[in-house]
């Protein structure tokens, strides 16, 4: 991030900031989500961690979330993105669940088509939300560690949000629900919300779009890298 160039440069170490490799716009093969989904209603994207912790933690969560909105909407399909590593874990919480309205992927390709497509993504805070603010989606972080952990995190970091779109905006943009706001009625209180409110979406997309701005370069971050590298071998 291109905040960071300062520390460096404060120390006396030499850096470059060449952008964030996840906006690379790379040419993408397309693909015909109706062959893999067959749904037609429309998408949520979830977003439970790449850990297995945060995956045990967050699916009963998001599982129920997903009951409370079924129960009030059933015009949405929920897509879970995970690894090939953890799939069979998330899985095992639909399973458990007896849940039909949902489904898994773990193709890299495929998960940026799901994105793309979504009409809202909740996701576990990383760098996950830059790629879903980069596709321009709507979304919702949220986080839960145990006490003893948060209690740590708390004592050692000194910044107001978790989410890096919030600390370098300095202001709440994407809703953030961690530790015991985490939980499926402030979840479902908070997605509800969005879809039912474009003027919030509009304001959302708005603002981490001028956030993502501080992140591009006039070249892709890969070509700057080799040019650095060059220039210093």
């Amino acid at each position: 991030f291109n905040f960071e160039k300062s520390y460096f440069d404060k120390e006396n170490v030499k850096s470059t900031f060449v952008g964030h490799p996840l906006l690379d716009e790379e040419n993408k093969k397309k693909i015909n989500l109706n062959t893999l989904l067959n749904v037609n209603k429309k998408i949520i994207s979830l977003f439970p961690g790449s850990r297995l912790s945060e995956i045990t933690t967050l699916m009963p969560i998001l599982i129920r979330f997903i009951l409370l909105k079924e129960n009030k909407q059933k015009d949405y399909f929920y897509v879970f993105h995970t690894t090939k590593e953890l799939k069979e874990v998330v899985n095992s919480f639909l399973l458990k669940e007896k849940l039909t309205n949902c489904e898994i992927v773990s193709d890299e390709n495929i998960k940026s088509e799901v994105l793309s497509k979504s009409s809202f993504a909740i996701a576990k805070s990383g760098t996950i939300s830059i790629e879903i603010c980069n596709a321009k989606i709507p979304s919702l972080i949220i986080y839960k560690i145990n006490f003893i952990n948060y209690f740590i995190v708390k004592l050692l970091i000194k910044v107001k949000f978790a989410n890096i779109f919030n600390i370098i905006a300095k202001t709440e943009i994407i809703p953030e629900l961690l530790q015991s706001k985490c939980n499926p009625k402030e979840i479902f209180k908070f997605v509800s919300g969005f879809l039912e409110d474009q003027t919030k979406i509009k304001k959302q997309i708005l603002n981490t779009e001028k956030v993502l701005e501080s992140f591009r370069t006039k070249n892709l971050p890969t070509d700057l890298v080799a040019d650095s590298l060059r220039k210093r071998l």
